[in-house]
C-alpha cells in the first residue's frame, strides 16, 4: 500500500514539475524577452495576465484586442501566433496606438525597434504621459479587461473601471453643441445643445 502512495506522490510531483517547467518555457518561447517596464507596477502586472490569457485562449484575446482597438485581425494574429510576441506587448502597442491616433503597426514596429527602453519611454514619446487623461483611459480598459477574464464584470478597483460613457473607456470629449448639452432625459442621449442630431440607438 505504501509504494502505491509513494508512486501516486512522485506522479503528481512529476507533473508539477512539468507544469511549472511548461510555463517557464512558454515565457522563454517569445521571439523577445517579457520585460515591460511600463513605468507603472499595476500595467505591467495586467501585461503579465495578458499574456497569460493570450497563450491560453489565444482567439479570445485576438478578438479582444479587434474589437478594443480596430487593430487588423491578420496583423494581431501574426504577431501573437506566427512571431511569437508575448500577447502583453501586443495589446500594449495596439492600445497606445489606439490613444496615440497611430496605426497599431506603426507602434509595433517601434517597440520591435525599441524595446530595450521599455514601454515606458516609448509611451511618453507618443505623447501618452503617466497622470495624463489618456493613459488613465487606457489602464481603465486594461481594469476591464482583467475583470472580464476573472469572470467578474467591472474592475474590483473603481478607479480603474474606464468612463463607460466614451468608446473604450476613453475620456468623454462631449462639448457643447453636439448634443451633450443639459437634456432631462440621458438616457435618449439628447440635450440642448445646438445642432441636435437624431437620438443615437
Amino acid at each position: 500500500m505504501n509504494s502505491i502512495f509513494h508512486s501516486l506522490f512522485f506522479a503528481l510531483l512529476a507533473l508539477l514539475a512539468a507544469a511549472v517547467s511548461g510555463h517557464a518555457l512558454a515565457q522563454s518561447d517569445y521571439a523577445i524577452g517579457f520585460n515591460p517596464r511600463s513605468g507603472d507596477v499595476w500595467v505591467d502586472g495586467r501585461l503579465g495576465d495578458l499574456n497569460v490569457y493570450g497563450s491560453g485562449n489565444a482567439d479570445g484575446f485576438i478578438d479582444e484586442v479587434v474589437v478594443s482597438y480596430g487593430a487588423p485581425r491578420y496583423l494581431v494574429r501574426e504577431y501573437v501566433i506566427d512571431r511569437r510576441w508575448p500577447p502583453g506587448d501586443v495589446y500594449y502597442a495596439c492600445a497606445l496606438a489606439h490613444y496615440a491616433g497611430l496605426p497599431c503597426l506603426e507602434v509595433l514596429e517601434i517597440y520591435e525597434r525599441d524595446h530595450g527602453q521599455g514601454w515606458g519611454v516609448i509611451a511618453k514619446r507618443l505623447g501618452i504621459k503617466p497622470g495624463s487623461a489618456e493613459f488613465h483611459a487606457l489602464k481603465g480598459d486594461m481594469g476591464k479587461s482583467h475583470a472580464r477574464h476573472q469572470g467578474g464584470g467591472k474592475s474590483a478597483n473603481p478607479r480603474y473601471q474606464g468612463d463607460d460613457r466614451a468608446p473604450h473607456g476613453g475620456p468623454d470629449k462631449a462639448k457643447p453643441g453636439n448634443g451633450a448639452g443639459k437634456g432631462k432625459d440621458d438616457d435618449k442621449g439628447r440635450g440642448k445643445g445646438k445642432n441636435n442630431g437624431p437620438p443615437h440607438r
